[in-house]
């Protein structure tokens, strides 16, 4: 039945083009937007994923930079560390000399007294941005090492970790004072004290090492987790910019035959004149 007050097929024909136009316009908001899912409505579930993921990614930008900062500031103290050590094996050849005869032990002294002192001036310079971990003022240094999510929504808890970096405190574990190279005798004692001292230096350096080697692949770790975060949350909203073309083409050519479908329609009651002729 054809009806002047009823016209179902135009009806049909406008519903499939307003879907259509939706469609369009959603794949033509991707493609601008460069994402499927740019806000709670296209999809709800995923959109709260990727914010919490994306929240994630900038905690963990944080770590990275406490990780750079302790990382710099152990390796200040490590190559602190380090050129002590030098310069304790360098007064041990002093000490050495100065336990033989015929020899200026004032000299020796002298150049003793400026290693020393060159030590103690190490030992105060070696901070970066106020932390020393080679004096006895600069205590322990706690530097963020990653941020630690247990759960999903609600239920979920976050937690911080940290990697703690003990002072090695040369300014009290090396005591220089009792290094006397004034006669062969002294040397002589003085000799198992430099080496004591020697081994402090090589502990506390080796600490320190192990400590920034730790601090290192801490940071590695945590860049690749913020980049495998990153790409996670591309293949949740991300479009994919192929397949959004292709389906543009076909919503483009679904929506001239819609335009053509609901004109055949409309034009349709207008037959009915041919029976009044």
């Amino acid at each position: 039945m054809t009806s002047i007050l009823t016209n179902n097929g135009a009806m049909v024909a406008l519903q499939t083009l307003n879907s259509i136009n939706m469609n369009l316009e959603n794949t033509q908001n991707a493609i601008s937007t460069g994402k499927d899912v740019a806000t709670a409505k296209d999809n709800s579930a995923i959109w709260a994923i990727s914010k919490v993921m994306e929240s994630d990614v900038a905690g963990f930008n944080a770590v990275s930079d406490s990780l750079a900062l302790g990382e710099s500031t152990v390796a200040v103290a490590t190559a602190g560390a380090e050129q002590i050590t030098d310069l304790l094996r360098e007064m041990k050849e002093k000490v050495t000399t100065a336990t033989g005869e015929n020899v200026d032990n004032n000299k020796i002294k002298a150049e003793v007294d400026e290693l020393t002192k060159q030590i103690t001036s190490i030992i105060k310079g070696s901070q970066f941005n106020g932390a020393n971990l080679l004096n006895k003022n600069g205590g322990d240094l706690t530097v963020l090492s990653s941020l630690d999510r247990n759960g999903t929504g609600t239920s979920s808890t976050v937690s911080a970790s940290n990697i703690t970096v003990s002072s090695v405190n040369f300014e009290d574990n090396l005591t220089l004072s009792g290094i006397d190279v004034s006669d062969s005798s002294q040397a002589e004692l003085s000799i198992a004290k430099i080496e004591a001292l020697i081994q402090t230096a090589v502990d506390g350096a080796a600490a320190l090492g192990a400590s920034a080697a730790r601090i290192e692949k801490q940071s590695e770790f945590v860049s690749k987790v913020s980049d495998a975060m990153k790409s996670g949350i591309g293949a949740l909203v991300d479009t994919d910019m192929e397949a959004a073309s292709a389906r543009l083409k076909a919503l483009q050519t679904q929506q001239q035959l819609g335009v053509q479908a609901l004109s055949i329609a409309n034009s349709a009651p207008q037959t009915l004149q041919q029976l009044f002729r």
